[in-house]
């Protein structure tokens, strides 16, 4: 009796165990991006994201102050101190738990304890950075003397990450310039093939002329048509008529390769539409353009909707059209994504730099998924159900 309509499957906690995980391998990721962007190096390197919130124990070098400044007489010696934390850049409740004066003996002591670094000069180190170097005269010239310690430091969140990536100004690492390329790409290649599909759409579902059959028939086969087969005839066509590489040449591609879905959601969802209130308009004397302007476009928002979301969805995260229709030697034109491809490359250690440039990538479409995202299953069952 289990497969009576009505009845609820034995199988529901598995549903909802699956759609837990879903969400989980979707979310962890994201908030991933969210959390590091807003991490300096030296924490990303330390501990990973979900430690984000607790103190990190990690390596880390300092030097002590310069001698030929700062020494001050003690006897027939001269002391340097100071707090190794300060002098190094280091804030906060950083706290030293061993240190040394080797790279390769990094643990030999505990804080509070006293190096001997031969001849009768000595340096010691506490727990919270302060130090005190001694020795001659001889000893006591040059540079600092440096200290390797494993400390304790406390969570620590910084927006230089995202000034950096927005507002410096520099070429290699700025996302501005490349967001609004991208929105200048995404916009008008969402736009256009949704006026275009939703007329198409509308002749396909409500208008009888001859060949409508072959012509949906067409458009269900230019669904399963991968576009790199398209690719190079389509910019050898571009180059041939004058457009060249430019926002052109990509708006009308990705206009073209979302053409098929978008006519396919849409007529299904207008076919859907009930008959009498069409009928009933073309009584009263409406023409098709004012039926399908007053009438069907407002019932169809929920498919166009859904339609939206992927064609932006899609076209924001673009690289391949992109890489073939728009990128110039200058760089002018460069979209998100293919500029975070050369971070990989000018930023490949920089995690802090990576993480805050992908996640300002995934920011609008989050925000655009979020804000139509009711719209999006409505549009998808468009047609399906009598």
């Amino acid at each position: 009796m289990d497969n009576i309509a009505g009845t609820k499957s034995s199988l529901t906690w598995a549903v909802q165990i699956s759609v837990v995980l879903l969400v989980a391998l979707w979310l962890f990721p994201t908030v991933g991006l969210f959390v590091s962007s807003f991490r300096t190096a030296d924490q990303i390197s330390g501990s990973g994201w979900w430690a984000s919130m607790f103190p990190a124990e990690q390596n880390e070098v300092y030097r002590a102050a310069d001698p030929d400044d700062n020494r001050v007489t003690d006897g027939d010696m001269f002391v340097v101190s100071g707090n190794i934390f300060a002098d190094g850049g280091s804030a906060g409740d950083t706290a030293l738990t061993v240190w040394g004066t080797s790279s390769r003996e990094i643990s030999s002591y505990a804080a509070g304890d006293t190096a001997d670094l031969g001849d009768g000069e000595t340096i010691t180190v506490q727990a919270n950075g302060d130090y005190e170097w001694r020795g001659n005269d001889e000893q006591m010239a040059g540079r600092g003397q440096r200290v390797f310690a494993t400390v304790t430091a406390p969570p620590d969140f910084t927006t230089e990450n995202y000034d950096q990536v927005l507002f410096s100004g520099n070429s290699t690492d700025s996302m501005a310039k490349a967001f609004f390329n991208t929105l200048t790409v995404t916009i008008p290649a969402t736009i256009i093939p949704i006026v275009v599909a939703a007329f198409a759409a509308y002749a396909l579902a409500w208008m009888d002329f001859p060949g409508r059959a072959l012509l949906i028939a067409a458009v269900v086969g230019l669904l399963v048509v991968p576009l790199q087969l398209a690719l190079i005839p389509l910019l050898r066509l571009h180059l041939e008529i004058g457009i060249g590489k430019g926002y052109l040449g990509t708006w009308l591609a990705h206009t073209g390769f979302g053409l098929p879905l978008a006519v396919y959601l849409l007529r299904n969802y207008m076919v859907g539409l009930p008959r009498d209130i069409i009928e009933n308009a073309k009584v009263d004397g409406a023409t098709d353009f004012q039926i399908f302007t007053k009438i069907i476009l407002p019932l169809s928002f929920p498919a166009l909707a859904s339609f939206a979301i992927f064609q932006f969805l899609w076209t924001w995260n673009d690289l391949l059209v992109a890489k073939v229709f728009l990128i110039d030697a200058t760089g002018e034109t460069t979209v998100m994504t293919n500029q975070i491809v050369e971070l990989l490359g000018t930023r490949g250690g920089n995690w802090e730099i990576l993480a805050t440039a992908a996640f300002v990538s995934i920011a609008v479409p989050l925000v655009v998924f979020f804000a139509m995202q009711r719209y999006l299953v409505r549009g998808l069952l468009a047609g399906s159900v009598k």
